[in-house]
Parts: structure tokens; C-alpha cells; sequence
């Protein structure tokens, strides 16, 4: 590969304590591959790798920014040495567009380092090696060819490899090797002009494990021997590294180093701490307060704390199991110089790159939303600088930013004061993706759900964090109703806003449309602003208040109910007085369309009558019938005969009565309870000399009939019902019959048995003289035994009913069988 000039600001260097120092700008390396090669003066480039880095003293990481780094000790394996003062190392850094580093860029750099200010014992605690190296008198062997010796430095280095071995003693017991067997180990031992250095991998089998004031230390005890001719020289080459200490806050990170370590003072009674500093990437740091950095000390103990994100480590988003987070990464490394009686002056540099675990961080979503103008204003935060808005969704629609833009939403960043950012989303209340729902009495709850998308880091992975934001105001107004009447019918002006979007019109417990608006006689008319709903007096649902000779009071009520959950919110009713004469011949048609009132044998020549079955079980009665001759109306009864008129004259009766009252019977028709009962004249009679009699009166009886459907509740004295049950309007009708004979029935005692079984099966059967409750239209298992002997007597069952009273002859009934 050919070489290649440096791009401006591609490489930076430095040598700071006795390190060398470089940084590549990733920037300038963005979507390449390189590689460092190490120029050995003698053997010529040699590839960097993990295992050549950590035997002879380099290191090759990243800084926090993601900058290539690559550290080496001037007592390195390839460095040139120049009188332990100057030193000297050439790096080849290729550069390819290919993994395989073909068709590579090769760029040439030169890196120097002046350094003679060297302590008696110096050690290094880097991140993927120990290197101690202390100061020697060694005597060579003629001073007159210390100059030869140097300038065959090859020869004479192998010459000093046979004469050097290494001791080292572990919990394994001890044990005595060649240098060269040691090189083999992972372990670096050489000696310069005037210092002897061993280089040791953590965690190696010569090495051992101590808790040093509650720090783990990784240390390697170690004794190096000299022997030439009568010289024997034994150099103590321990060295003991910090292999934890860190710890963390959700605010702060902690690096604990021990002030003392006991193995490499041994007289601890004559150490004395002299200088500590520490300092980021390459640069001591002076002023530690301007960060917010501390740096403490005592006997046992040096301390760093730093707060989670100060200046000169860096922030990182992160994705970790589909949660958002944050890590804090900065490189640090501490310089302690202390002296002993033994080792005079020790300096003791260890440099840490220190990450914290990943710290979750959730979303949050912050409510700025004005109601006033009918806005959402949302702002979803707090995200580092490396977090990017990619897409929404609103509702179920996926929006790209883009397509929010030309949609209408409004999407913008800000800045807050941390140096953290959010994401501003401004939605229209009236925006079609909004959610609306009627709530209470007169509001809207406006719902935006949102579902942001984010790219993390520079990996660009995706993030999803929903967020769901209500807003509740009164901007629907309830209608109001406007009512009036005319001479044969009750109004209702209805405002159509909302209905059947908010509301919806009840008549009593149903739903008021068309149908059932055709089905009583209703009118229902729209304009563009109101429904009108015209309802004839005598239609159903209508309530009569009073209804008397003079006038009839009545009252058309509708219930404005949310169409959800039914709950009221409005009754609109009009109530209006009418004459009754102008209405007291108007006929009523019940279910099964019979006339109401009809003439029989001429003797009724016309009968005018007014007729309601009121839902609570209440009828009233106006008639009015013209007879040849006339009757005196103040003598009409009820079947129960002191039931009589409320109110008469010439020519009227008007009866109120209740259906469990007065003798009125009951039975089912289909789908109809009917209540029965008849208003008939006792007619005077003439005595006379034997019978029959003679009468002037003519001989009618009035059958009065009320409708109501079985299928819906009204509150009787024979059938248990809900209080609060809106009851249901009955149709009535009334029919005029001859009076024939009555023969009443003589009741014959035989010897008959009944008893209700629990159900069809009839095996189980109630006690007797034990209360039975049963719904309306419920089943009931009867079984009626004829227990007589005589051979001629058979058993039929017909006009079964059961009745509140004892008395058999008792008028007010329930029929309870049908075809049986």
C-alpha cells in the first residue's frame, strides 16, 4: 500500500506521564475500517492485536465520544529509548473502505515523548496491563564499553535475558522462571540504562486477589535476579492494581482507590502522601470545583466523585429491553506520589474508563394543552442529543413527520436548560384523529392518543413510548324545549342539535322514533333547527292529569337521555287545559279495533263516552247516554254496587276507579292483560199485582275494557313490581250489553285436591298454605286430583283464577290457566 499525508485534524497525540497518547477523529473514519500497525525498528511493522497490546504495554480503545484511542508506555516493546529521557514510537494507521483491509490508505505517524523525571518506582495501572519499573545502579562490566553494549543493544539484550529470572510467589506456592518462559506467560520483563520494568496481565495464574480497605486488588509479587560473575542483584518488582471501586447513584458515580496499599509499602509507619491528581482523557484537571468534581483523601481512602453528567464524560441514550435509558461514560485517571523508607519516592498512576449500568429513564409527556383555543400542546422529554423523532401515530394512523406537517400537526424540538430536548405536538380538538365523547351534562372529553417513534444513538435503533392526554370542557349546550297546544293537540319544539349524536328523545322507557311515533298518532316534523313533534290529546302516552265534566288536564312529557347510558338529563313537558265537552264524543280504538261503544235493541240510541286507562291502574269514565225515555245517571253503578258516579247530571256519569277496585276482573288476551268492568242502571220498577213487574226504565248494561300489554310492568295488587318502573299507558274500551239472566252457579263440595309443583317434572310440590311469589307471565305447575269414587263423576278444568279474597264469588280475579 502506498503512503499517504495525514488529513488535517485526523490525529492528535500527546505524552503525558510517561504515556504516550493518540486520538483518531471518527469522523474523518466514518464508514472505514483501519487497522494499526507498529513499526519495530528491527523486525518492521507488526499488526496490533489484543494480546501483542497487553504483553508489551499498548492499549487501543475509545474515548467516550467514540474516537479511536490508542495509549503506550515509553517502556514499551517497539518504543526506541534514548537514555531513559527521549523516546520514540512510529505507527502505521491503514485506513480501507473493506473489512479485509484491502486497497488500504496507509498514513505514516511518528509519536515523541521527553521524560526523565523518573520516581525511584513507578507503576501503571492501565486498563489491560500492570507495568512496574523501578530505578538500578547496575554496574556494567567495563565502563569502557557501556557505548558498544548499547549500540549492539539486540545482542546484548539476549545476552541479558539468559542472566535474568523471575521469581514470583502466589497462594499457589512460589515459583522460579527464565525471562524468556515468562515472555511465553503473557509478561514483560526488560531493563534499560538505568531501570528494570515488569509489564503482567490482570487476573494472570501467577497473580492473586486482596481486599485492600474494601477495594479488590489484582497483584502480582514478584522478586527479579540479577546474577553476573560475583554480582548478585535482587529487585523487588510487585505490582498491585485496583480491579473495582467504582460505584454509583442515581446522581453521582464513585472511584475509591486505597491511599496505603500494604504491598507496596512495607514500613507503613514512613508513608507520606505527597501529590494527587487527577485528570480526564490526557488533561490534569486544576480547577475541580468548576466541574462540580470531587477529589478527597485520607489514611485509607482516595475518592473521586463526579455527578452523572458533568463536563468531560459524556451522555448516552441506550435501548434496553424495549426501555429508554441513559449511560454515562468518562475516562479518568488518578496520579498519587507518595515516599517510604524503602522506596524513597513511588508514583502510582491508574487509568480507569469508568460506564455507569444502564439507568432507566421513562419518557415523560407534559400537558400544556389550552383549552381556551381548543388546542393540544404536548411536549414528550427529556431525550439527550442523540435521540431523533422519526414518526407518530395518532389514533391508529401512522404518520411520517412529514406527512404530520402536511396533515396539520404542528411538530417541533425544544431546548430546556439541562441541555436535554423534547418534542413539541400541537393537535386541534376539531383535528378528524381525535377521539370526542359526551360526557357529563354538557362537555366533551377530547382524547389524543399518540405513539411517538424515536432513533437512539448512532446505532439508530427504534423507541415506541404512547401517550394517551384528555381534556374535558363544557362546550355543548343542553337543548331546551318550547311546548303549546292548539284545541285538539299538545307541541313540542325540539332544538336537533345533538340529538341522536348526544341524545336521544325517551317516551317513558322507549326510544322515541318514527315507529313508535307513528304507532301512538304522533306528527314529527324538521326544520332546520327544531324537530317538532305534534301529539293529539287522545294519544298514547299522553297523561291526564284531571279529567271532570269541565275540563281535561293533560300532559305529554319526553325524557332527553345521553345515548350511552340512558341517564336523564332533561324532561321537556307540555301540559295544556282542554274543554271536555269538544272532546267528550271522541272515540277510542283499542288493540283489537273494537268501537267503543255501540247500541243494542235501539234502546241506547247514542252513546258519547270518554275513556282513559291510566298507567298506574287508575280509569276514568265520562259517559254520556241518551235513552228513550231518560235515566236518572246519579243511579248508575259499578259492578261492585257502591261504586258510584264521582260526578253526574241529566245526562253524564263520570267514574274513577282503580283495576283492583269496584269488581273489575282481569284475564289475558294474547298479548294484553284486560281489566273488565261494567256500568249498569238500576232500574226503578212499578209494583204490580203478581210478576213480572212493570218498568218505565229502559234495561242496558255499559262494558268498560282497559288494555294493557302483559309484557310490561304495571303495578297491581296481585303482582310484585320495581316502584321506580315507568309504567306503561293501557287502551280501553267499553261495551254496552242486554241485561239477561245471571244463574249463578251453586258450588258443589267434591272431594277435589290441588297442589303447584316446583316445576313440570311435578315431583317436587310447595307446602301448602305458603306463599308463592311468581313474575307476570311466569308458568305455574298446577295439578288438580279428583279423589271421588263414584264411577259417573269426571273432572274438567275451566275459567281457573286465583283471587285476593276468600269469597268465591269474589269479583277481582286473575285468570291463571289458558286452553286447559
Amino acid at each position: 500500500s502506498a503512503l499517504y499525508v495525514l488529513p488535517p485534524g485526523f490525529v492528535e497525540s500527546s505524552c503525558r506521564s510517561r504515556i504516550f497518547w493518540m486520538k483518531l477523529n471518527k469522523l474523518l473514519l466514518q464508514g472505514k475500517f483501519f487497522q494499526l500497525e507498529i513499526k519495530d525498528p528491527y523486525a518492521g511493522p507488526i499488526v496490533l492485536d489484543e494480546k501483542l497490546a497487553s504483553r508489551c504495554g499498548y492499549v487501543l480503545s475509545e474515548d467516550v465520544w467514540g474516537n479511536p484511542v490508542f495509549r503506550a508506555s515509553v517502556l514499551g516493546c517497539h518504543v526506541v529509548n534514548e537514555a531513559d529521557e527521549l523516546f520514540s514510537l512510529t505507527l502505521n494507521i491503514k485506513v480501507s473502505p473493506f473489512s479485509s483491509m484491502r486497497a488500504a490508505v496507509t498514513y505514516t505517524y511518528p509519536m515523541y515523548c521527553s521524560y526523565s523525571s523518573w520516581a525511584s518506582r513507578e507503576i501503571v495501572c492501565e486498563e489491560n496491563y500492570m507495568e512496574v519499573s523501578v530505578k538500578t545502579d547496575v554496574p556494567a562490566v567495563s565502563n569502557d564499553y557501556t557505548v558498544a553494549w548499547m549500540s549492539a543493544l539486540p545482542e546484548t539484550q539476549n545476552v541479558a535475558y539468559q542472566l535474568w529470572q523471575l521469581m514470583f510467589v502466589s497462594p499457589s506456592g512460589r515459583k522460579r522462571i527464565t525471562v524468556s518462559d515468562a515472555a511465553k506467560l503473557g509478561y514483560s520483563f526488560n531493563n534499560t540504562l538505568y531501570r528494570v520494568y515488569l509489564r503482567a496481565p490482570y487476573h494472570s495464574n501467577e497473580s492473586d486477589i486482596s481486599m485492600v480497605n474494601g477495594v479488590n486488588m489484582n497483584m502480582v509479587t514478584s522478586t527479579s535476579m540479577y546474577r553476573q560473575r560475583w554480582l548478585l542483584l535482587l529487585i523487588d518488582t510487585t505490582v498491585s492494581c485496583p480491579i473495582d471501586g467504582i460505584s454509583f447513584t442515581d446522581t453521582t458515580l464513585t472511584w475509591t482507590v486505597p491511599s496505603v496499599i500494604p504491598t507496596l509499602v512495607v514500613q507503613e509507619s514512613t508513608f507520606l502522601s505527597k501529590n494527587i491528581l487527577m485528570g480526564i482523557d490526557d488533561q490534569v484537571i486544576v480547577n475541580l470545583e468548576e466541574r462540580n468534581y470531587l477529589l478527597e483523601h485520607n489514611k485509607t481512602h482516595i475518592t473521586v466523585t463526579i455527578p452523572i453528567g458533568a463536563e468531560g464524560g459524556k451522555l448516552k441514550s441506550s435501548i434496553s429491553d424495549g426501555v429508554y435509558g441513559i449511560i454515562y461514560s468518562i475516562d479518568l485517571f488518578l496520579e498519587h506520589t507518595w515516599t517510604d523508607a524503602d522506596w524513597q519516592t513511588t508514583k502510582y498512576t491508574v487509568i480507569k474508563s469508568i460506564t455507569t449500568p444502564f439507568m432507566p429513564q421513562i419518557p415523560t409527556v407534559i400537558n400544556n394543552t389550552l383549552p381556551e383555543e381548543r388546542l393540544f400542546n404536548i411536549v414528550f422529554g427529556h431525550f439527550l442529543p442523540d435521540v431523533s423523532l422519526v414518526a407518530i401515530t395518532i389514533g391508529n394512523v401512522p404518520f411520517t413527520l412529514r406527512e404530520a406537517q402536511h396533515h396539520g400537526f404542528n411538530i417541533y424540538e425544544t431546548l430546556f436548560s439541562n441541555g436535554t430536548k423534547g418534542f413539541i405536538l400541537e393537535v386541534s380538538f376539531d383535528d378528524p384523529y381525535i377521539l370526542k365523547e359526551y360526557v357529563n351534562r354538557n362537555e366533551t372529553k377530547y382524547t389524543l392518543l399518540v405513539n411517538y417513534t424515536i432513533s437512539v444513538g448512532p446505532e439508530m435503533e427504534l423507541y415506541y413510548h404512547s401517550a394517551e392526554v384528555e381534556c374535558v370542557i363544557a362546550d355543548i349546550e343542553i337543548p331546551e324545549a318550547v311546548g303549546y297546544c292548539d284545541e285538539d293537540n299538545l307541541y313540542l319544539a325540539i332544538p336537533t342539535f345533538g340529538l341522536h349524536q348526544y341524545w336521544n328523545l325517551y317516551l317513558a322507557n322507549k326510544l322515541l322514533n318514527p315507529h313508535i311515533a307513528l304507532t301512538n298518532g304522533y306528527l314529527a316534523a324538521t326544520n332546520s333547527t327544531h324537530l317538532i313533534l305534534q301529539v293529539p290529546l287522545f294519544a298514547g302516552g299522553v297523561i291526564y292529569e284531571e279529567v271532570s265534566f269541565q275540563k281535561i288536564k293533560a300532559r305529554f312529557d319526553v325524557a332527553l337521555r345521553k345515548v350511552r347510558t340512558m341517564e336523564t338529563l332533561q324532561m321537556f313537558s307540555i301540559s295544556c287545559s282542554f274543554n271536555s265537552s269538544a272532546f267528550i264524543s271522541k272515540l277510542y280504538n283499542p288493540p283489537n279495533n273494537k268501537r267503543i261503544c255501540v247500541s243494542f235493541l235501539n234502546l241506547i240510541t247514542n252513546c258519547l263516552i270518554f275513556l282513559v286507562c291510566h298507567p298506574d291502574g287508575t280509569i276514568t269514565v265520562s259517559a254520556q247516554m241518551k235513552t228513550v225515555p231518560a235515566i236518572d245517571m246519579s243511579k248508575t253503578r259499578l259492578r261492585d254496587s257502591s261504586c258510584k258516579p264521582r260526578e253526574y247530571n241529566e245526562g253524564h256519569a263520570f267514574f274513577k276507579f282503580h283495576v283492583t277496585t269496584c269488581g273489575t276482573s282481569v284475564r289475558f288476551e294474547g298479548d294484553y292483560i284486560v281489566y273488565e268492568n261494567e256500568i249498569f242502571y238500576e232500574k226503578e220498577t212499578l209494583p204490580g199485582q203478581s210478576t213480572p213487574k212493570i218498568t218505565r226504565d229502559p234495561d242496558y248494561r255499559l262494558t268498560v275494557l282497559c288494555y294493557y300489554r302483559a309484557k310490561e310492568t304495571l303495578v297491581l295488587g296481585g303482582f310484585a313490581s320495581d316502584p321506580s318502573t315507568e309504567l306503561p299507558f293501557g287502551s280501553g274500551t267499553m261495551i254496552p250489553r242486554s241485561h239477561t239472566a245471571v244463574n249463578r252457579r251453586i258450588r258443589q263440595a267434591l272431594n277435589v285436591v290441588s297442589r303447584i309443583s316446583k316445576d313440570e317434572s311435578f315431583v317436587e310440590f310447595y307446602e301448602p298454605n305458603v306463599a308463592i311469589h311468581k313474575q307476570p307471565m311466569e308458568p305455574m305447575f298446577l295439578e288438580v286430583e279428583l279423589k271421588d269414587e263414584s264411577p259417573n263423576t269426571e273432572l274438567f278444568l275451566e275459567n281457573c283464577w286465583v283471587t285476593g279474597s276468600l269469597d268465591f264469588s269474589s269479583t277481582a280475579r286473575w285468570n291463571i290457566t289458558e286452553d286447559g
